[in-house]
């Protein structure tokens, strides 16, 4: 049956890129993805299988295929939603949305998902156990649909969750994983200065709030340099500084955004202390007024050391032509809303190499040109079908049928 369904896979590829394209052409933004959950809605009907539609705070929707045999529970992650980018690519389905475009491979996971999906729901009867199919809404944007997801109780009886994300740094048929900490955590953060406006000509009779905000700048910068441990792994960045306005005023007030990343929860909190120590010097040395907003979004990503170990040995032995590497890598500086699954959940979250082929340098997630190797949607597929039949007890010589075979 293992190898029925990964056959059933390989002959359904072109109907993966298909949906890809669809999705790709149709992109929507986080919590606005109205369209495409109905589109995935769809098409499951008439199926025999469990659809719950507008789970969490948004369009989440969690497919529940139960085998015909006892075992364990096991959750398939993959995300839906867009970008606000503007697609600069050259394809025939190019996004009709201008200023929306599919930037990060959400498109592919969900094609691959639903193949597999419905694969799945054909050999149900070859399944120990239950499958829970977790397309989730609004990764892109906090505080995103995992969350919510998770705290709706849905998924409470999981034993174990597994994600993918496609990665173009890699060639198609390289799998990357990290066991342990694995992507950064991210916390968010909004500076309102207030100061007191007026001529440029004289200063003396203003409180000028850019040559304080321009003071935060340079100090919130010592924060990672000079209060991090040296291999404690921190990122402060700042995003946009809003103080434009005329060459001779001072203007009233100004706002600062920024990014923060941190590898566990101690090296976050030192930099929220640090920030707000700094903003609290600002206020007496300035005399301006500060409004400061600080929020933790996504926790850092833990891929369980356990699970990790199994996954790499079941994909690295699985004898399959499409998987040509399996491969550890860094840890990364990036964040992800699956570390909620994980942290109630055991699991791994990899990455699946999908380098478009000809190029010497693929343009990375989040670039206006971004895109995909299609040939990465089945080996994305058959990587987690791999694991399926393992952790759900699909064997090679099980006496199941095929639907459709």
């Amino acid at each position: 049956m293992k190898q029925k369904l990964m056959a059933m896979l390989e002959s359904r590829q072109d109907e993966m890129i298909q949906i890809r394209r669809h999705l790709h052409a149709n992109p929507e933004l986080s919590f606005k993805e109205e369209k495409t959950a109905q589109y995935i809605a769809d098409f499951y009907k008439g199926k025999d299988v469990e659809v719950q539609t507008n789970v969490g705070n948004g369009y989440g929707i969690i497919v529940t295929i139960k085998g015909d045999k006892s075992g364990k529970v096991i959750g398939l992650r993959a995300d839906f939603d867009a970008l606000p980018i503007h697609e600069e690519t050259d394809v025939p389905f190019k996004s009709k949305s201008d200023g929306v475009m599919h930037a990060c491979g959400h498109d592919g996971h969900t094609a691959y998902m639903l193949v597999l999906a419905d694969c799945l729901i054909q050999i149900k009867s070859s399944i120990a156990g239950t499958i829970k199919i977790i397309h989730q809404h609004a990764e892109e944007t906090p505080p995103g649909g995992a969350k919510s997801i998770v705290e709706s109780g849905v998924l409470d009886d999981l034993d174990l969750v597994l994600g993918t994300h496609l990665f173009p740094m890699f060639p198609t048929g390289t799998i990357g994983y990290r066991s342990g900490y694995a992507m950064a955590g991210r916390s968010y953060f909004k500076l309102v200065i207030q100061g007191v406006g007026g001529h440029g000509s004289s200063p003396q009779n203003s409180n000028d709030p850019i040559v304080a905000g321009a003071h935060f700048v340079t100090a919130v910068q010592t924060v990672v340099s000079r209060r991090l441990n040296p291999f404690e792994m921190g990122v402060v960045s700042i995003g946009s500084f809003d103080g434009k306005g005329s060459f001779n005023i001072i203007k009233d007030s100004i706002e600062i955004e920024g990014d923060v990343r941190y590898m566990n929860d101690k090296t976050e909190q030192v930099i929220e202390k640090e920030v707000r120590r700094i903003v609290s010097g600002i206020e007496l040395e300035f005399g301006v007024t500060c409004v400061l907003s600080y929020v933790s979004d996504y926790p850092p990503l833990y891929n369980d050391p356990e699970v990790t170990a199994e996954v790499v040995s079941i994909l690295e032995n699985a004898n399959d032509p499409t998987i040509t590497e399996v491969t550890e890598v860094p840890v990364f500086s990036g964040s992800e809303d699956f570390s909620y699954y994980l942290e109630k959940t055991p699991g791994v979250y990899f990455n699946i190499g999908c380098k478009p082929k000809g190029v010497e340098t693929a343009y990375f997630n989040h670039h206006p040109k971004f895109d995909i190797d299609e040939d990465a949607l089945l080996v994305s597929a058959k990587s987690v079908a791999h694991l399926v039949c393992n952790y759900a007890g699909i064997k090679e010589n099980s006496d199941a049928l095929v639907a459709n075979e």
